[in-house]
């Protein structure tokens, strides 16, 4: 899988962009509010219909333009698609493949498979619940188009029963129609947790020998699905908590309201070669671990992103890798460019010295200047 090229009109600071990329590393450098981090939300955007950072369409068209367009030329098993995204203030965005009109984003999934990573994901350990379940939610929807559409009709459910909730204040009658909406919320919210709990069995098997091997085998890391509701199942939680939820007008109890827990072990290495011992049960990185930790898992789970992705697709994704190196010392920065060498890859920095210290194989290099490629 390889993106081609990407066309940019009146999007954020780019009047006009036509790029083409070398099918394996790809250097865009340049000072900071340049544009680059730019160029890879577009191409992200083009993959998944939403931008990295959450933004609103309205807000990524240039000042002054109502319009803006994103074209992406990707490559997939020897067959060639154009992606077409024209992106509206006042309107919904308009998508097509080849030339022909989509009815709805989801039949976008699949084509093409971005795998972001920027300095945000490092915090992703020690900030809130909501970037895990946002982890879990993008990687999954271009994954799993079933996901996807019980992650979107859950979303629109949950939507409505607090909209009931809150009208419930000023008329009681309609309390018992909640009833019909928690029927629906547990069906979607079940299939959610279900596969969401499969998601990262898959993930463990991958994140354990490469979280110890980048801790030169001192560590062993462990990802557990932590559910606000424990082993009931979710129509039983939403019932227990309906009058909670009257009072508080919202829906306390699903998936929405889930995590991860990230737990570290650490190991006795004087056993003899090959073999190790857990020397503890484990400390919850999130609460008790170090900075050091914490980003040392959040780079395992990249990683780990990739690899399952290349199972699951049987292709290899395209790695977005928005300046992240310089957050990370030395051998961390080893580590990951060792272990990203067979994918596309397109990476932003404000300089070259990483890449060149390291003897790291580059194709092709970007300039990026003022919205522009010097």
């Amino acid at each position: 899988m390889k993106v081609k090229s990407l066309k940019l009109k009146n999007y954020r600071n780019y009047t006009i962009l036509d790029i083409d990329f070398d099918s394996h590393t790809n250097i865009l450098y340049g000072d900071n509010a340049q544009g680059k981090t730019n160029i890879l939300e577009g191409l992200y955007l083009s993959g998944t219909t939403k931008s990295h950072r959450g933004t609103k369409d309205r807000d990524l068209i240039q000042f002054g333009f109502d319009e803006s367009h994103i074209e992406t030329i990707v490559e997939k098993k020897g067959t060639q698609f154009q992606i077409d995204m024209h992106l509206k203030k006042n309107h919904p965005k308009g998508i097509a493949i080849n030339k022909v009109p989509i009815r709805r984003a989801s039949e976008l999934f699949g084509i093409v498979h971005f795998v972001f990573f920027s300095p945000e994901d490092l915090n992703i350990i020690k900030d809130g619940p909501s970037g895990r379940r946002r982890f879990m939610d993008m990687e999954l929807s271009q994954l799993d188009k079933v996901y996807l559409s019980h992650l979107g009709n859950y979303n629109h459910i949950v939507n409505q029963r607090n909209a009931l909730l809150k009208e419930a204040y000023f008329n009681k009658n309609i309390i018992e129609t909640l009833d019909v909406w928690d029927i629906q919320l547990a069906k979607y919210g079940n299939e959610i947790i279900n596969r969401r709990k499969k998601f990262i069995k898959q993930v463990n098997e991958i994140i354990s020998s490469i979280h110890y091997n980048l801790t030169g085998g001192k560590e062993h890391l462990k990802i557990s699905y932590e559910s606000g509701i424990g082993e009931i199942p979710l129509e039983k939680a939403l019932e227990r908590n309906r009058e909670r939820d009257l009072k508080f007008k919202s829906t306390s109890a699903g998936p929405h309201r889930d995590d991860l827990i990230f737990t570290v072990m650490s190991t006795d290495q004087n056993k003899g070669e090959n073999q190790t011992e857990t020397k503890n049960s484990g400390i919850d990185i999130r609460k008790f671990g170090s900075q050091g930790q914490q980003r040392t898992a959040a780079l395992s789970l990249k990683l780990s992103e990739i690899e399952l992705v290349k199972e699951q697709i049987h292709d290899t994704p395209i790695l977005l890798l928005d300046d992240v190196l310089s957050e990370l010392d030395k051998n961390r920065q080893n580590y990951l460019l060792d272990n990203i060498h067979d994918i596309q890859a397109v990476i932003t920095c404000t300089g070259l010295d990483e890449f060149v210290n390291h003897r790291f194989s580059i194709n092709k290099i970007f300039h990026i200047q003022q919205g522009k490629i010097i």
